[in-house]
Formats: structure tokens, sequence, C-alpha cells
């Protein structure tokens, strides 16, 4: 008589929307009465608009938009804190959270005694981190509304900016958990974000680099984001855009690509 193959085994290797959402699914049903602690993602960048925006953007004055012509700072710095929030969103629950189901909890190890497959967890936690810091973007942006931090209709574009964004980071910062052996190790991870947060045109332009620096800058994946989000507030969009949105979706889709190898190899032994 044939042996039945292995529970982990009868995973289908194609990957499933249907059966990612099952995966988000579950996590909101996790998330249960915790979910007040998504609105701490809301107010870090909103203290950053209100304090360096406003309250520093009242001595500088207004500076170089993305054609040149000067725009207030708030108006500058606003586009570039909602690109920030979509990351650090993005970033939080694909490190921790998903470090702690995977290594201490074993979420993945039951999951995939289903017929779900390792692409099929990528994709719906990839899948709950943009819903999440998707939450975080559109308070923020209801704040930059009643403000009037925006000069054309386009503006309206940033929210599935930003949701882009958070699918490329969400993505590569699940691949490279899977390579993480402890909590320390998360301290790698931050020491690039933080550099990101703070020099990717942020607080302001990246013209003030040296040439060498600002090429790097360029192609950071945060400028990027802010490069794109800017550009739609700001009304100021060319073919540049593009560019911006076929670099986020190569890095996600490459992300994506790594984490379900990963997994299919972490979760199968």
């Amino acid at each position: 008589m044939a042996s039945l193959p292995a529970p982990g085994r009868i995973a289908p290797a194609r990957l499933s929307g249907r059966r990612a959402a099952l995966m988000v699914e579950r996590n909101t049903m996790a998330l249960g009465s915790s979910w007040m602690m998504v609105l701490g993602g809301f107010f870090e960048p909103l203290f950053y608009l209100l304090s360096i925006g406003f309250g520093l953007g009242g001595m500088v004055g207004d500076v170089p938009g993305p054609d040149g012509r000067p725009i207030a700072y708030a108006l500058f710095v606003a586009p570039a804190l909602l690109a920030s929030s979509s990351m650090n969103g993005a970033i939080t629950e694909c490190t921790f959270n998903f470090f702690f189901k995977l290594t201490y909890q074993k979420t993945y190890d039951a999951v995939l005694s289903t017929p779900m497959a390792p692409g099929d967890v990528a994709l719906g936690e990839i899948g709950w981190a943009i819903i999440r810091s998707t939450l975080y973007s559109v308070g923020f942006f209801a704040v930059l509304l009643v403000l009037g931090l925006y000069r054309s209709p386009l503006a309206i574009l940033a929210i599935p900016a930003a949701m882009l964004l958070s699918w490329a980071f969400s993505a590569v910062a699940l691949a490279l958990t899977t390579w993480m052996r402890g909590w320390q190790d998360f301290d790698l991870i931050f020491l690039v974000t933080l550099p990101l947060f703070l020099f990717s045109g942020t607080f302001y332009p990246i013209t003030a680099y040296p040439e060498a620096l600002r090429v790097l800058v360029e192609w950071s994946p945060l400028y990027q984001g802010v490069a794109l989000i800017r550009g739609l507030i700001t009304g100021v969009v060319d073919a540049g855009a593009l560019a911006h949105v076929a670099y986020l979706v190569a890095m996600g889709f490459l992300g994506l690509a790594v984490v379900s190898r990963r997994l299919d190899r972490l979760l199968r032994k």
C-alpha cells in the first residue's frame, strides 16, 4: 500500500490569491481587541509634520519643489512623511510580527498542513502589511486635505502610491526576516531604514548632497516613493513617475520570490 504524502507536502505549488486572502483573514481575527495599536503608526508622522513641517518650517520658509519652483516647507515635508509612514508600517509588520509567528508561535507550520503554499503565506502577510500601512496613510492623508497641503487633484493617487511603496518594503522585509536568527539581528534592518528616513529627500532637497551621494540616494527605495508621492501631491508628474512605479513593482516581486523560496526551505525541512 502506497504511503500517504506528509501533510506539509500537500500544498500546491501555484500561488493563489484566494488562499492568500485567508491568511489576511486569519491575521484580522488574531488582531482582536488590539486594533487600537494600529493607530500608533498614524500619530508618528503627524507629530513630525506639526513639529518640523510647521514648527521648523516657519523659520525655513519656502524650498524648491519637484519642478524647482518654491513651495511651502510643510508641503515639501508632508508627502515624504506619508511615504515614510508606509515604509515603517510595512517593515514593522513584516519584521517583528512575522518573526514571532515564524520562530516562536510556529503559525506557519500549522498553516502549511493545509492546501496553502509558502507563496500564499508570503502574499497573505504582504497583503496584511499593506492593509495596516494603508490605514496609516489614509488617516494621514485626511489630515493633509484638512490642512490644505496639496496642489492638485492628482493628490488622491498618493494613497495607491503609498500602497505600492508598502508592497515593495513588505516583500523585502519578509525576505530579510527569514535570515534573522534572533531579535538582535533586527538592528541591522533599522540601521538601514533610519538613514533612509533621514536622507531620502524627507526634510530637504537632495540637491544639497554632493553629486555621488545624490545619485546613490536617487536609487534608494524610499526616495522612489517620496519622489512619486511628492510629485502627485504637488501636481508635478512626468515620465519619471513611471520609472518610480516600475522600480517599486519590481522590488516587491523580487522580495516575494525570495521569501516564497525561503519559507519553503525553512518550513519543509
